[in-house]
């Protein structure tokens, strides 16, 4: 188990030193990008709600599930994104991948501790747009990438054997660069002129935030009743923004060099981590069904944009509904494999916070998924398909459709047990 997390780990270094672009949606232009899901792969199958903790799984979402764990739990997941962008002109398409997340849980007793690394947002897009001037075309290219990662630490206690109470703190940080590119055509052949100018946005986040959780289950005769809230207070991080105004060489290919660079004056700002709220219930049997909602809120108003963009773009609160469940056909069935999957289903909507054109931007997305035992001590293979629709294609909006196939494995192991035998 010990040598499967140090693997878990060197693979996690690896894969943040080659900077990871877990987005090409153009409304990561906005804000700090897209938020990304801080779940786990077989809550976004449900629908992405926390409503439900088990003693094998990590509840990411809610760290008040810690203690619920009875054995030691290493998960990693990851996500490949296919999207199609749509406006009433024109059809795009792109991919990304994206590792969301690694971490441990430990069971202590009453206690239960955690420890882990996933990213809380994503930014990457690749915008163009050409102005007619005369008998020229004024070109402007605008290109992002970077996001936010957080590093958190956990702390779950049962006060009672149904109730949970537990808390999280992290440190975010990261890098997001906005590059804004302009340029001018001759009179329509498609060379361009030897130089242009390219303006380069680089900000840099850190700084901590913290997240809360409780967990009340009780019996309703031969049923479970499952309850949740989390609470994350707003809090704010330091945002120290560089600023490079380059001379570009610009060739007939459309590659960009960079001639000539010139910082500018710098400023350091707090960006606002809006507050966070989620509560959620649900019903169902031990280790065959449940169902179960989950609500969010979420102070997105407290948002802003730190860069160059439109008037017409803005944030307000926004809100989050959520619907999920599992089944397994017989847990401890001997003859049969498929009896033994954990069957996955969910659905969710949200308003997004983000507002273009006095329009609310929205998302919505249905999910299926499985987890499949392998082996012994619990552990098991996690498959998620989630199918969604985010923004519309009115007021010269971008209708984005996207396809998420998610991996994820959760490794369960004893530890801290004396041995009977030496």
């Amino acid at each position: 188990m010990i040598k499967k997390i140090f693997l878990g780990l060197s693979l996690l270094i690896g894969s943040t030193a080659l900077a990871q672009q877990g987005t090409a949606s153009p409304y990561s232009f906005y804000g700090i990008g897209n938020v990304n899901f801080s779940g786990t792969n077989e809550h976004r199958a449900m629908g992405g709600i926390s409503t439900y903790s088990d003693s094998i799984h990590l509840n990411l979402k809610n760290p008040a599930s810690f203690s619920k764990l009875k054995m030691t739990t290493f998960t990693l997941g990851g996500t490949n994104t296919s999207s199609q962008f749509k406006s009433n002109e024109y059809t795009e398409k792109a991919s990304s991948t994206l590792i969301d997340y690694i971490a441990v849980g430990i069971p202590l007793g009453r206690f239960g501790a955690s420890f882990g690394i996933l990213p809380f947002s994503s930014v990457g897009y690749k915008i163009h747009s050409e102005v007619a001037v005369g008998d020229q075309m004024r070109a402007k290219d605008f290109n992002g990438e970077g996001g936010i990662n957080k590093a958190f630490a956990g702390l779950s206690y049962s006060i009672l054997p149904n109730l949970q109470v537990g808390a999280d703190f992290s440190y975010n940080f990261g890098d997001i660069d906005n590059n804004s590119t302009v340029f001018i055509t001759d009179d329509g052949t498609g060379f361009f002129l030897a130089k242009g100018s390219r303006e380069r946005i680089k900000t840099n986040y850190s700084g901590f935030s913290f997240n809360t959780g409780l967990i009340y289950t009780r019996k309703l005769k031969n049923l479970d009743w499952h309850n949740s809230a989390t609470f994350s207070p707003q809090t704010k991080i330091n945002a120290e923004t560089t600023a490079f105004l380059e001379t570009v060489q610009i060739a007939n290919s459309g590659g960009v060099v960079s001639v000539e660079t010139r910082e500018q004056t710098g400023t350091d700002n707090d960006l606002t981590m809006p507050s966070k709220f989620s509560i959620g219930s649900g019903i169902g049997k031990a280790n065959k069904w449940f169902v179960g909602a989950e609500f969010t809120q979420t102070q997105n108003s407290k948002l802003k944009n730190n860069w160059k963009t439109t008037e017409k773009a803005g944030f307000e609160d926004s809100q989050k509904y959520a619907i999920g469940g599992y089944y397994i056909p017989k847990y401890n069935s001997f003859t049969s494999y498929f009896d033994r999957v954990v069957y996955r289903a969910g659905f969710r909507y949200e308003n997004t916070g983000l507002v273009l054109e006095n329009q609310s931007i929205n998302d919505y997305a249905f999910s299926l998924g499985a987890g499949f035992p392998v082996g012994r001590n619990f552990t098991n293979i996690n498959l998620s398909l989630e199918y969604g629709q985010k923004g519309k294609t009115t007021t010269n909006l971008i209708k984005e459709n996207y396809f998420n196939i998610s991996v994820g494995i959760s490794l369960n192991d004893l530890w801290f047990v004396k041995r009977r035998f030496e």
